[in-house]
């Protein structure tokens, strides 16, 4: 925080590139390597992606970069030395934080992890995560003689089956540490990134649309978008390029998203066929398009002494039926709300969607009583051509998690 009390503008970046870290504390140790420059794009990079960064800098590697590098890079404090705040214990007890990072690592460091020896703040901060079984990773930096060095290699061997290495690059004679973008996929893979969806282009849309009566009157549903948003933030967490078509919704798009704001069903209809004008995997129709549009909308505001006025309505355009026309490939998923209806019926109306639509999976839930009870809540039917899956009343934080694995699955 800053010292008005307002979040520190270096935070402005979290999250402007995935989700996957979102709510991991990691420390970032910085040894006394001529590498430690780089820790200053390690630690935002891990920012992009959600992480809250605290560092930890070693005497030497303070004479190489000022520690208010790194506080104007993480928006926290540096650690330089112990002192009676405990702060070895506040860092890295148990559960205190999520990960540990050493980068650069030089020999000096690691020999003290595997030994045991805790002089510098560093070393005593890596002997308390140790203990406490918070993960470690280490980018080892040195020439490459010391690298080759029996008893660093012995120490290597010792700690390799207890903490993670990120091999170093071996360039005119040195041992040099991994570049922060190799560390930081390292990370995103040990956080659950997926294989399968890492990279794929996802198109989808979520939230409601509003058609206009005249020029201050709308017609438009409850669709908050939440379900949308989600299931973005989870894909976008998974390693997913998403790009999201979105109304006008009350839920916060991820900021890892390409978003792209809409109001009317037409609006969104366009924009959605202007996307796929270029290549996407995976297309996932979540928003709660208008399914009927005023035919004749009045530019001005209709007076309101009229006893009676007829607003006549007309069909709009189905989205989800132009996806497969425009690329045969691509892996569809709709989503088909009713009310009220038995689940025999919902699965029969998911199954004729699935078919109308050429979809290759189709999310039916009923919006009735139950939902209404608390949105927040949802149960889902997942239809496909392998059969149907019923997923139980639960949270939509979790059920987009499940339409995400069910996802991984079939692609």
């Amino acid at each position: 925080m800053s010292k008005k009390g307002l979040p520190h503008p270096s935070l402005d970046i979290v999250e402007s590139n995935g989700t996957e870290l979102t709510g991991k504390n990691i420390v970032l140790c910085v040894a006394g390597s001529v590498a430690a420059y780089k820790s200053i794009e390690l630690a935002r990079l891990l920012m992009r992606h959600g992480a809250n960064v605290k560092c930890v800098m070693s005497n030497a590697s303070t004479k190489l970069i000022k520690p208010d590098y790194m506080k104007w890079a993480t928006g926290n404090n540096v650690i330089t030395k112990l002192t009676g705040d405990m702060e070895h214990i506040e860092l890295a007890d148990y559960k205190r934080s999520d990960l540990l990072i050493v980068y650069p690592s030089t020999a000096n460091t690691l020999g003290k992890l595997a030994t045991g020896i805790d002089d510098t703040p560093i070393s005593t901060v890596l002997t308390v995560a140790f203990g406490s079984k918070i993960p470690i990773i280490m980018g080892l930096a040195m020439h490459r003689s010391m690298y080759e060095n029996a008893a660093v290699k012995k120490n290597m061997d010792f700690l390799k089956k207890k903490i993670d290495f990120v091999s170093p690059q071996m360039i005119e004679g040195k041992a040099k540490a991994p570049e922060p973008e190799d560390m930081l996929s390292f990370v995103l893979k040990k956080f659950g990134g997926s294989k399968k969806l890492r990279g794929k282009k996802v198109l989808m849309t979520a939230g409601p649309t509003i058609e206009k009566i005249d020029s201050v009157r709308i017609i438009t549903n409850q669709s908050t978008g939440k379900t949308g948003t989600l299931l973005a933030s989870e894909l976008v967490s998974a390693g997913a390029k998403v790009t999201l078509v979105y109304g006008p919704g009350t839920s916060e798009p991820p900021k890892g998203a390409k978003v792209i704001q809409v109001n009317s069903v037409e609006e969104m209809n366009k924009a959605v066929k202007e996307c796929l004008k270029k290549k996407f995997d995976i297309a996932i129709m979540t928003a709660a398009a208008s399914d009927y549009v005023v035919k004749n909308s009045i530019a001005t505001k209709i007076k309101s002494d009229k006893k009676e006025i007829n607003v006549k309505l007309v069909k709009a355009p189905k989205i989800i039926d132009i996806i497969k026309k425009k690329q045969k490939g691509i892996f569809l998923i709709g989503f088909k709300a009713e009310t009220d209806i038995s689940k025999k019926e919902l699965v029969n109306r998911a199954k004729k969607k699935l078919k109308e639509s050429n979809a290759d999976m189709i999310i039916a839930n009923d919006i009735g009583r139950n939902y209404n009870k608390d949105p927040s809540y949802n149960e889902i039917i997942i239809v496909d051509s392998k059969g149907t899956t019923n997923v139980p009343r639960t949270k939509k934080e979790r059920l987009s998690k499940i339409i995400c694995k069910n996802i991984e699955k079939r692609i």
